[in-house]
C-alpha cells in the first residue's frame, strides 16, 4: 500500500480543501487505543495502564493536520472503551458508549494486536474477527494492527493480513507500534482523506472538549491503576469535590472511591504513604496538562457496590450517554489546551 500520493499542480492559487469527521478508536481492551490517540496527538491525554478497562468513557482528541495532497483535515479522534463481556451495570454502559461511538462515527479504527507469543503463522484472532463483523457494512474502516515490535520477524505480517483481507474489505490495512510511535503517520493520513469535506469545528490551538477537572479525575485514577492494579483494578473510581483557581494555581479536592475497606486500607498504605504517592503523580501530571500550580488533596471513600449502582454511577459521571463531559454537578470549565 502506497501512503504517499502525488500533488497535483495548480495553474492558479485554488481554496483549500478542508475535512472534518468524527474517528471512533475501537477494539478489545488493551490492545493499545489510549496508547494509539496518545500518539496522534502527541500528548499523553489518555490515561494508560495494563490493566483492562481502564478506558470507561469516550475521550475526544482534537488533530489538524495538513495532508500529502494538501487538503487541511480536522480529525476528532474518540478513544472508546475496550468492547468485552461484562456484567456490571458499568460494564454494560462502557459497551453501549463504544458501540454507539462507532456506529456514529464517520470513519472507524479497528485496533488488533499481534499476540504476546507469537505462532509461526499468525491469523486474525477470534474475538476481533467478531468485532470487525459486528460493523456496519458501510463503514470506513481502517484496521490497526498494533504491537508489531512483538515481532523479530516481520515478514510474519503478510500472512495475518492476508487473513484479515478476507474477513471484510478495509480502506487500509495499517501495521503499527503505538507505543514506540511506528506506524502512526500513515494511519493519520489514510483516516484524513477518508473524512467528509466540511469547516473545522474547532481552534487550532484545542486539544479536547473536555474539562480539567475531567482529566483531575483520570490521573489520579490512572496513578491508582499503576500502584495498586492487582488489588484494586476495577473496583476504583474518583470523584472531583472542588476544581477551584485561585492566584496562579488551582486547587482541587478529590475522593477515591473503593468498595471494601480492605482496599480502602491498601490504597492508604502505611502512615498514608501510598496515598501521598498516588497524589504526588496525579498532581504532577495535572499541572502539566492545565499548565499552571495544582494543590491536589485525596480522600479515600468507601462505597459498597458503586459498579452496579445506576445511581451512583450517574452521581460520579457514568450516566448513559456519550456526551457528560464532568464528573460532578458544577459548571463546565474550559477544555484543556495545548501548550505552546
Amino acid at each position: 500500500m502506497c501512503y504517499v500520493r502525488a500533488v497535483p499542480t495548480a495553474k492558479r492559487p485554488e481554496a483549500k480543501v478542508t475535512r472534518s469527521g468524527t474517528v471512533a478508536i475501537v477494539g478489545r481492551p488493551n490492545v493499545g487505543k489510549s496508547t494509539l490517540l496518545n500518539a496522534a496527538l502527541a500528548v499523553d491525554l489518555a490515561i494508560v495502564s495494563e490493566t483492562p478497562q481502564t478506558t470507561r468513557e469516550n475521550l475526544l482528541g482534537v488533530l489538524h493536520r495538513t495532508l500529502s495532497d494538501g487538503t487541511l483535515a480536522e480529525l476528532l479522534l474518540l478513544d472508546t472503551p475496550g468492547l468485552h463481556e461484562g456484567k456490571t451495570t458499568l460494564n454494560k454502559r462502557m459497551n453501549r458508549v463504544a458501540k454507539q461511538a462507532s456506529a456514529a462515527a464517520d470513519v472507524v479504527i479497528m485496533t488488533t494486536e499481534v499476540p504476546k507469543e507469537a505462532r509461526r503463522e499468525l491469523l486474525p484472532y477470534g474475538p476481533d474477527v467478531a468485532l470487525v463483523r459486528q460493523l456496519a457494512q458501510d463503514a470506513k474502516v481502517v484496521l490497526v494492527v498494533n504491537k508489531i515490535d512483538r515481532l523479530k520477524d516481520k515478514t510474519q505480517l503478510f500472512t495475518l493480513i492476508g487473513g484479515w483481507t478476507k474477513v471484510r474489505e478495509f480502506e487500509a490495512v495499517v501495521p503499527t507500534s503505538a507505543l514506540k510511535k511506528d506506524g502512526v503517520e500513515p494511519i493519520l493520513e489514510e483516516v484524513g482523506r477518508l473524512l467528509p469535506e466540511a469547516a473545522h469545528q474547532h481552534g487550532v490551538d484545542d486539544l479536547t472538549d473536555r474539562p480539567s477537572r475531567f482529566f483531575a479525575a483520570q490521573f489520579v485514577r490512572e496513578q491508582v491503576l499503576k500502584r495498586a492494579w492487582e488489588e484494586v483494578p476495577h473496583a476504583t473510581t474518583v470523584s472531583i469535590e472542588e476544581f477551584e483557581e485561585h492566584g496562579k494555581g488551582v486547587r482541587i479536592s478529590a475522593t477515591v472511591h473503593v468498595e471494601r475497606d480492605g482496599q480502602k486500607k491498601i490504597l492508604i498504605g502505611e502512615k498514608g504513604s501510598m496515598l501521598k504517592q498516588i497524589g504526588t503523580d496525579a498532581r504532577k501530571r495535572i499541572a502539566d496538562l492545565i499548565g499552571v500550580p495544582v494543590h491536589l488533596e485525596l480522600f479515600v471513600r468507601t462505597t459498597p457496590g458503586w459498579r452496579d449502582n445506576a445511581s451512583l454511577l450517574d452521581e460520579l459521571g457514568y450516566a448513559e450517554g456519550a456526551s457528560l463531559h464532568d464528573r460532578a454537578a458544577a459548571a463546565p470549565r474550559k477544555p484543556a489546551r495545548k501548550h505552546k
